[in-house]
């Protein structure tokens, strides 16, 4: 008998053991798939990562609604960088170590993605980046990706139609963040490329309310035939403002940091003839059909019915990286590598900035032509006729 209630208890303990395995790997399936997010939903950069926080989780949503990945649920992390990179280190460590994310989406800038760039690549996170400076992605790290065109895309296409309209001598302006330092570099480095000399710099504070002593400075100088400002920050508005009230009938060109509507109501009247470079979710409507409008008039309405206000390029950036990372992971299941490999891989994929095919050299996926040169017409954005 003893015998007998040995196995009936030995059974009893592997049932209960098997019972127990079956509930853990039961609550980690429902835990889903850890996908981390770093965006600046608060601070001076809110333009650029609030949206991208409202694309990317109506876009889990979605994906969840419909069964998560390969029958995985996504859990989202998100994070408010605040637009401190300091912040978005402190938040990039503890994902990879408390949280142990699956990968990282963002962060917005280009200064918060550059300070945690080495930290995802120690720790093999994937790291999707939304910001736009080349660096982030150049050299190539094996784990970190971006989603956003590159700077120095935008400097090339605002140069082309420059050299269009006979513009050979201008005056360069930047913010003093991570994101103007990287295109006054890009603006720098692309310049003799077109014949273009710059013949005066200025850097001014991020916060700066008010630019007109550099404006006075600028067009007592004879030389400048046209002004070209790399800003994500508010002062950009504050600038053409600035430029007009002086009586300075200057072409301005600005960065792809200007695609929101916002900054051209901002500026007003100052903004009329403003051209700068920016995806084509901006004027989708006038794109021939195909793929890429159909693609992004869904993006756009779904943005627009569901959050009230107008959709934004920044906010693409993010819903981007979701696709691809979804994409992905579809091929390479839970292991990162394979799933890092499988970005690598992509080729054709459409998305809000363009058609990205990465490669093992290639981890911004995008080329020159994800940027439409656009001009402010009326207070609308429109393409600019060449």
């Amino acid at each position: 008998m003893k015998r007998v209630h040995a196995l009936q208890m030995l059974a009893r303990s592997a049932f209960l053991c098997g019972v127990a395995l079956l509930l853990v790997a039961s609550s980690v399936q429902a835990a889903g798939i850890k996908i981390g997010a770093i965006l600046a939903e608060t601070g001076p950069a809110a333009f650029l990562g609030s949206p991208a926080a409202r694309s990317l989780r109506m876009l889990v949503d979605e994906i969840n609604a419909k069964g998560g990945i390969n029958g995985t649920p996504i859990e989202l992390i998100a994070k408010d960088s605040g637009s401190s990179p300091e912040k978005a280190v402190s938040f990039a460590k503890q994902l990879i170590d408390e949280d142990q994310v699956f990968a990282i989406i963002g962060p917005s800038t280009s200064g918060e993605s550059l300070s945690i760039k080495k930290i995802a690549e120690a720790g093999k996170t994937i790291m999707i980046s939304c910001s736009s400076a080349e660096t982030v992605t150049t050299p190539v790290t094996p784990h970190v990706f971006k989603t956003a065109p590159s700077d120095s895309f935008g400097v090339q296409q605002i140069f082309t139609t420059m050299r269009k309209k006979g513009i050979k001598k201008i005056a360069v302006l930047a913010g003093n963040d991570g994101f103007g330092k990287a295109g006054k570099e890009q603006l720098a480095k692309n310049a003799p490329d077109f014949g273009i000399t710059i013949v005066a710099e200025e850097v001014y504070d991020k916060n700066a309310t008010d630019l007109s002593a550099i404006v006075a400075k600028l067009k007592a100088n004879p030389e400048i035939e046209a002004v070209v400002n790399w800003s994500i920050v508010p002062a950009q508005s504050i600038l053409a403002k600035n430029i007009r009230q002086a009586g300075w009938d200057v072409p301005i060109y600005q960065s792809s940091g200007f695609a929101n509507i916002k900054y051209a109501e901002a500026a007003g009247a100052a903004a009329e003839g403003i051209i700068f470079p920016a995806s084509r979710i901006l004027v989708a409507d006038s794109l021939p059909a195909g793929p890429q409008r159909d693609f992004l008039i869904k993006f756009r309405d779904s943005y627009e019915t569901k959050f009230n206000e107008k959709v934004s390029t920044f906010g693409g950036h993010a819903y981007d990286a979701m696709i691809i990372l979804a994409k992905a992971i579809e091929v390479g299941g839970e292991d990162r590598e394979k799933v890092r490999a499988a970005i690598e891989n992509i080729k054709g994929l459409i998305g809000t900035a363009g058609t990205f095919n990465f490669s093992a050299t290639d981890h911004g996926g995008l080329d020159r032509d994800a940027f439409a040169v656009l001009t402010v017409a009326n207070g609308r954005f429109v393409l600019l006729e060449q």
